[in-house]
């Protein structure tokens, strides 16, 4: 699993002019949570850049004052106005104590119901999890090959002995539906299979009375 690396420092000052200061210097606070205290720190911007500006799941190796906690991004904090990152936290990793992380999702294989015409609709990108540190991974896959025409994969679908999902069961993750084209071409059978039996009313009632006449 893809670890960026952070070289911080250790915040000795705190209030609103020490953070202040801190982003008119272009560093960001930040705080590392879980584990035996809350470590307060401060990183340039930029050093945090690979780990916001993602939708990959990675660690994050946080240096500081001689010391290094391994953790996973938590909470992150963007001014309302400038778009800026203004906060991160952090959770350290330990060993035997379980972790809530957000894993992204990766489907693999091609749909029956795609290959008979239909659409894929992705209606979910990430699963939330509780899992011990060691579980971790960069993404969950989800097979989609048995995923047919108006069908859904939900999250009750997907199995991982590890994982604990926390995400409600019966959401739908993914699902394929009738193109417009598949609608058009549903909707027009019934017409074409009609016209036949149409046609043949008429014949049908004029054979008729050609029957009565041999009779008499």
């Amino acid at each position: 699993m893809k670890t960026i690396t952070i070289e911080g420092q250790l915040r000795t000052e705190y209030g609103k002019k020490a953070t202040r200061q801190l982003r008119s210097q272009e560093s960001v606070p930040g705080v590392i949570y879980g584990g035996e205290k809350e470590i307060n720190f401060s990183a340039p911007a930029k050093a945090f850049r690979p780990l916001v500006y993602t939708a990959e799941f990675q660690l994050t190796e946080v240096k500081v004052d001689g010391k290094t906690y391994n953790c996973i991004l938590k909470d992150l904090q963007f001014d309302k106005v400038s778009d800026e990152l203004i906060h991160v936290d952090l959770l350290e990793l330990v060993g035997d104590k379980k972790v809530v992380a957000t894993l992204p999702i990766k489907f693999s294989g091609v749909s029956v119901g795609v290959k008979e015409g239909g659409k894929l609709i992705t209606k979910m990108k990430a699963l939330k999890v509780k899992t011990l540190p060691k579980y971790l991974k960069e993404f969950i896959e989800v097979d989609i090959t048995n995923l047919e025409l108006n069908g859904n994969i939900r999250v009750e679908d997907v199995k991982d002995e590890h994982l604990e999902i926390m995400n409600s069961p019966r959401i739908p993750i993914a699902s394929v539906v009738l193109t417009r084209q598949l609608k058009q071409e549903e909707n027009a059978a019934p017409t074409a299979a009609a016209a036949p039996a149409a046609a043949a009313a008429p014949a049908a009632k004029a054979a008729a009375p050609a029957k009565d006449a041999k009779k008499k």
